[in-house]
C-alpha cells in the first residue's frame, strides 16, 4: 500500500520561498509519477507540477500560473518528492497536496482522478 505524507507547510510573506515535501512509502517514489495538486480557499483542487515515473522518462511539467517559479524534484536516496516554491504571492495560499499513481499517460497528468494515492495535504498561507 502506498502511503504519502506531506510537510513542511507553513507562512511566508509575498516574495518568499517555501519548500514542501512528500515522503513515499510502500513503493519506490521513482516508479511513480508523483504529482502535486492545491486547493485554495474557495476553489477547486487544480494541478501544479508532475514529475513522471522514471520508466515513463522522469520529465517534469508544471501550471503556467507556477512555472518559473516553482520546481519539482525526486530524492531518491530520501524516496521523498519536493517542490521548491519561489515568489511566492497570496494567489498561491492553498492546501498542498501530494498525489501519486501508476501508468498516467502523458496527456491525463494533470487530471486527480488519475492518480490513486493522496496525501492529507499541507497548508501554504503566503501574506501580502
Amino acid at each position: 500500500q502506498v502511503r504519502l505524507v506531506e510537510s513542511g507547510g507553513g507562512f511566508v510573506q509575498t516574495g518568499g520561498s517555501l519548500k514542501v515535501s512528500c515522503a513515499v512509502s510502500g513503493r519506490t517514489a521513482r516508479s511513480l509519477t508523483v504529482a502535486w495538486f492545491r486547493q485554495g480557499p474557495g476553489k477547486e483542487r487544480e494541478f501544479v507540477a508532475v514529475i513522471r515515473a522514471s520508466g515513463s522518462g522522469g520529465r517534469t511539467y508544471y501550471a503556467d500560473s507556477v512555472k518559473g517559479r516553482f520546481t519539482i524534484s525526486r530524492e531518491n536516496a530520501e524516496n521523498m518528492v519536493t517542490l521548491q516554491m519561489n515568489s511566492l504571492t497570496p494567489e498561491d495560499t492553498a492546501v498542498y497536496y501530494c498525489a501519486a499513481g501508476e501508468g498516467i499517460i502523458l496527456s491525463s497528468i494533470a487530471g486527480e482522478r488519475n492518480y490513486a494515492y493522496w496525501g492529507q495535504g499541507t497548508q501554504v498561507t503566503v501574506s501580502s
